[in-house]
C-alpha cells in the first residue's frame, strides 16, 4: 500500500476513534444530565404539593382519598407525571392513581423523606413500573414536625426518549464532523502527493543521498537559488571556488561574490563559459534558469577553476613572446653579420668598422641589456618579450632610470601576472591614443623585499566614467569581446600577497595614465 493512502487510512481512523470517543462521552453526560433534570423536576412538584394547605392538614389528620387524591390526580394531569403519592408518617399511603394502593405501604424507602430531607433517587421500580422518582416530606405549619412524605416520578421512557433525540443531533453532528475530517485528509493527502510529485518516503531519501552524492563527489562547483534569489542548494566545492560561505537561505545581495555572478543569477537568462574572478582564482560560470510545469523555481549555476589553465597559458604567451622575440633577434644579427661578412671579403675595411659604429650608436638601450638594473631573470625575460612584442606594434617600451631590482623574485608568477597585464594595458593604451611616438616606460624599484611597480603610457588616459570601476571583472576600454579580466587578476594577485594595484594618475595631463602596484614580499632580502 501507497505511503499516502496509509496515511490517509490513519487520518480517518484517528478522527473517527475521536468522534466515536466523544459521542460516546457525550451519551454518558447526556443521560446522566437528563437523569438529573427529570429528578430535579419531580422534587419541584413534590414540594409544591407539600406546600399545600389542605394537603398539610389532610396528612396531619391521616385522611385518605377525598380531597388528597383529587389534588394529586390534578396535579398529575397537569405536569404529565407518572405519579403523585402522599402518604402519612408511617409511609401508609393517603393517595395514589391506583384507588387500591391507598391504605398501603409504600413500595420504596421513605425513611429519608420522613426524617425531613429531600431525596432525589436514581431510576427504581414501584407498583406503576420504572421511574425517576423525587422525594420531600411534609412539614406542620411551624415546621416542627414531619406528618408526611410527598412522591412525584416520571416515566423513564420520557428521559429516555430526550435522549435518543438529543443522541440523534449528536451523531448527525459527528457525522459531519467525521466526513468533513474524511475530507480534509483526503485534501492534505492530495496536497502531499502534489508536493512530493507521487514519490514515496524511500524514494524521496533515496533521491536525497544521490543528491549528496552528486553534489559532493563532483569536481565542479554548485550553486542553486531560488525564485527569490535566496541559496537553496550548494556543495562544499561552490563555497571553495568562491573563497565564502555560501549558508542555506542567505540572500545573494548579501554574499560578497563577483559582480558577473550576481548579474547573471540576476538576469536569470542561459550563461555559458563565462569567466569571473574569485579570490585568486579564475572561474568558468555556467547559469541555467530552472522551470517545472512552465513554471521558474530558480537558477542553477556551475563554477570550473580555469586558474592553473589560466596560469599556464599565460606562461607559455610569455614564452612564445620571449621565443618570437629571440627569433627575430637571431635573423636581424644574422643579417648583420652576413653583411659584415661581406664588407670583409670584399677588403672594405673602413666601411666594415663605419658600419659596426652605426649598429652600436643606432641600438636604444632595451630593458632586457640593463643587466646591472634588473638582476632577476625572470623580469629580464619578460621584459624582453614585451619588448619585443612593443617594437612589432611600433612602439616603445623604456626602462626607468631610477630602476634597480638587485635581487631575484619569490613568486615569479604573480610578479609576471601584475606586471605582464600592466604592461599588456599600458601597450594597447598607447597604441590608440593620438601622441606619436607611442611610448610606455616601466620602472621598478627594490624596498626590502617589497617590489614597487610603476608603468606609465603616452595613450589618451582612463575615461571619467570608468575610473571607479576599472578593477572590476568585465570593465574594459577594449572594444573586442574577452576582456576586463586583466586589471582585476593583478589586483587579486597582488591583493593576496598583501599589496595593491592602483590608478595613481588617470592621465588628463601631457601623459596618458599611470597604473602603480605594491608587491611585499616579492624579492630575496640579499642581494
Amino acid at each position: 500500500m501507497r505511503f499516502s493512502r496509509q496515511v490517509l487510512l490513519l487520518q480517518i481512523g484517528v478522527v473517527a476513534l475521536v468522534v466515536g470517543l466523544g459521542v460516546a462521552l457525550v451519551s454518558v453526560l447526556l443521560r446522566t444530565f437528563l437523569n438529573e433534570q427529570y429528578g430535579q423536576r419531580a422534587l419541584a412538584i413534590a414540594k409544591s404539593v407539600a406546600a399545600d394547605p389542605v394537603v398539610v392538614a389532610k396528612a396531619d389528620a391521616k385522611v385518605p382519598g377525598g380531597a388528597l387524591e383529587d389534588r394529586a390526580l390534578a396535579v398529575t394531569a397537569t405536569t404529565g407525571a407518572l405519579f403523585v403519592v402522599i402518604t402519612d408518617d408511617q409511609g401508609i399511603r393517603l393517595a395514589h392513581p391506583t384507588a387500591s394502593e391507598i391504605g398501603k405501604r409504600v413500595s420504596t424507602s421513605a425513611e429519608r423523606a420522613l426524617a425531613g430531607f429531600d431525596e432525589i433517587s436514581a431510576v427504581e421500580s414501584g407498583t406503576l413500573g420504572l421511574s425517576v422518582r423525587s422525594k420531600t416530606p411534609i412539614w406542620t405549619p411551624d415546621h416542627r414536625r414531619v406528618v408526611g412524605e410527598v412522591s412525584v416520578g416520571f416515566d423513564v421512557a420520557k428521559p429516555i426518549s430526550a435522549f435518543y433525540g438529543l443522541l440523534t443531533i449528536t451523531l448527525l453532528f459527528a457525522g459531519g464532523a467525521l466526513l468533513l475530517g474524511a475530507g480534509a485528509s483526503a485534501l492534505l493527502n492530495r496536497r502531499l502527493r502534489r508536493v512530493t510529485h507521487g514519490l514515496e518516503p524511500h524514494e524521496l531519501t533515496e533521491l536525497l543521498y544521490e543528491r549528496e552524492a552528486v553534489l559532493h563527489g563532483i569536481g565542479e562547483g554548485v550553486l542553486a537559488v531560488d525564485q527569490n534569489n535566496r541559496v537553496s542548494v550548494r556543495n562544499d566545492e561552490a563555497e571553495r571556488l568562491l573563497g565564502t560561505e555560501l549558508p542555506i537561505g542567505a540572500a545573494m545581495s548579501e554574499l560578497r561574490l563577483s559582480p558577473r555572478l550576481h548579474k547573471a543569477v540576476a538576469e536569470g537568462r542561459p550563461v555559458d563559459n563565462l569567466l569571473a574572478v574569485a579570490g585568486n582564482r579564475v572561474l568558468v560560470i555556467n547559469s541555467r534558469a530552472v522551470r517545472l510545469d512552465d513554471r521558474p523555481i530558480g537558477t542553477v549555476l556551475t563554477f570550473r577553476d580555469r586558474t592553473d589553465l589560466d596560469t599556464l597559458t599565460r606562461e607559455l604567451d610569455g614564452i612564445r613572446a620571449l621565443s618570437d622575440g629571440l627569433r627575430a633577434q637571431r635573423h636581424e644579427f644574422a643579417n648583420r653579420l652576413h653583411t659584415l661578412y661581406g664588407l670583409l671579403q670584399l677588403g672594405h675595411h673602413t666601411e666594415a668598422v663605419e658600419y659596426l659604429q652605426t649598429l652600436t650608436d643606432s641600438s636604444s638601450a632595451r630593458p632586457s641589456e640593463l643587466g646591472d638594473a634588473v638582476a632577476d631573470p625572470y623580469l629580464q625575460a619578460l621584459l624582453v618579450a614585451k619588448t619585443e612584442q612593443a617594437q612589432e606594434k611600433g612602439l616603445a617600451l623604456k626602462l626607468a632610470e631610477d630602476t634597480w631590482v638587485p635581487t631575484t623574485v619569490t613568486d615569479p608568477i604573480a610578479a609576471n601576472t601584475v606586471i605582464g597585464n600592466l604592461v599588456d594595458n599600458a601597450l594597447h593604451a598607447a597604441r590608440m591614443g593620438p601622441r606619436r611616438p607611442a611610448t610606455v616606460e616601466i620602472g621598478l624599484l627594490a624596498e626590502s623585499g617589497t617590489l614597487h611597480v610603476s608603468v606609465v603610457d603616452s595613450g589618451p588616459g582612463v575615461p571619467a566614467d570608468l575610473r571607479r570601476r576599472l578593477f572590476d571583472e568585465g570593465v574594459s576600454t577594449k572594444i573586442a569581446p574577452g576582456h576586463g579580466l586583466g586589471l582585476a587578476l593583478a589586483r587579486q594577485a597582488a591583493r593576496a600577497r598583501g599589496g595593491d594595484v592602483w590608478l595613481a594618475d588617470p592621465g588628463e595631463g601631457e601623459t596618458g595614465a599611470l597604473f602603480v602596484a605594491k608587491l611585499p614580499g616579492m624579492l630575496t632580502e640579499d642581494g
